[in-house]
């Protein structure tokens, strides 16, 4: 059952931006990730281009929306449940088995090895709004939803989340992401494959491969960037998380972002029954049937 835990709700205060010339040439100067770069172009060009005219000239299957959408539930979840709320919040534990699928699905998201992600997501929560923040929502919206996501980051570091260095599942993964990615989009095209030949292979790994991953990609920047400049802030005040409805219902529950940076080691990200949350009532469901446990919640009141 879910452990309870009081909390107060954080007092508002007046947030004072800071000027941010220096930062912004600062950021300006950092080397690009071509690695990273060169891969959301790639995808980009084949969501935009190459999967409108290949339904034009051959037309998708009923068996590859259904790959696109496994593989986009599937790699969503592994990042929410997987990546957020197991891995760096520790907001409920689970089985190993259980562990390591939602790492390889979250894997699947091309979002970085479940390390990398879970540390610059730590220190985005201990340096919110600050120089160090990678999303920081201070510098606009194009920074928190893609600029951050291609240039080097000199703040790196996995010192807000150093127990992931003694996760072994953790590092499981790490060694073997190359792999996982690979699969990601061998996987869809294989099925493809199987189901209908070459013209089906190439169909899913357009479609459940690339263009997945670029609606994955932008679906979780929206929780950076939207969810730091439009919506309600019911929970707390002196930052700039806010909730929106909306990207919950992109993200599996992830819009409510102010009571989240609130109250982050809770297992739900919406905390009324009536919020819309899939990761929560999926997690809650996984207690039920007996491979997760100590589900953390806390009981929050809103201004």
């Amino acid at each position: 059952m879910p452990t309870e835990l009081s909390s107060e709700v954080i007092k508002p205060t007046p947030l004072a931006y800071k000027a941010r010339a220096a930062t912004e040439s600062a950021i300006a100067s950092r080397p690009i990730d071509f690695t990273r770069a060169i891969r959301f172009v790639v995808f980009s060009i084949v969501t935009v281009i190459a999967a409108p005219a290949f339904e034009i000239f051959y037309g998708f299957q009923p068996i590859d929306w259904v790959l696109f959408t496994f593989f986009y539930v599937t790699s969503s979840l592994g990042i929410t449940v997987g990546y957020h709320r197991l891995v760096t919040h520790r907001s409920f534990q689970c089985a190993d088995w259980v562990k390591r699928l939602f790492l390889i699905a979250g894997g699947w998201a091309i979002q970085n090895s479940a390390l990398r992600w879970a540390a610059d997501h730590a220190r985005h929560h201990a340096r919110m709004d600050s120089d160090e923040d990678p999303y920081d929502a201070r510098r606009g919206f194009w920074h928190s939803h893609w600029g951050w996501f291609f240039r080097k980051d000199p703040h790196y570091t996995e010192q807000y989340a150093q127990w992931l260095r003694k996760d072994p599942i953790v590092l499981w993964q790490q060694r073997h992401y190359v792999l996982i990615q690979i699969s990601s989009f061998a996987l869809p095209a294989l099925i493809g494959f199987i189901f209908g030949g070459f013209e089906r292979a190439v169909a899913c790994l357009i479609l459940a491969g690339a263009a997945r991953v670029f609606f994955v990609l932008n679906v979780t920047f929206c929780i950076n960037s939207v969810c730091h400049i439009w919506g309600e802030q019911p929970h707390n005040q002196t930052n700039t998380s806010r909730n929106n409805f909306w990207v919950a219902l992109l993200t599996f529950g992830e819009g409510y972002h102010n009571y989240h940076h609130s109250f982050p080691n809770d297992y739900r990200n919406g905390a009324q029954w009536h919020h819309f949350d899939p990761s929560k009532w999926f997690i809650f469901l996984l207690s039920k049937l007996g491979v997760a446990h100590r589900l953390i919640r806390l009981r929050a009141r809103a201004n």
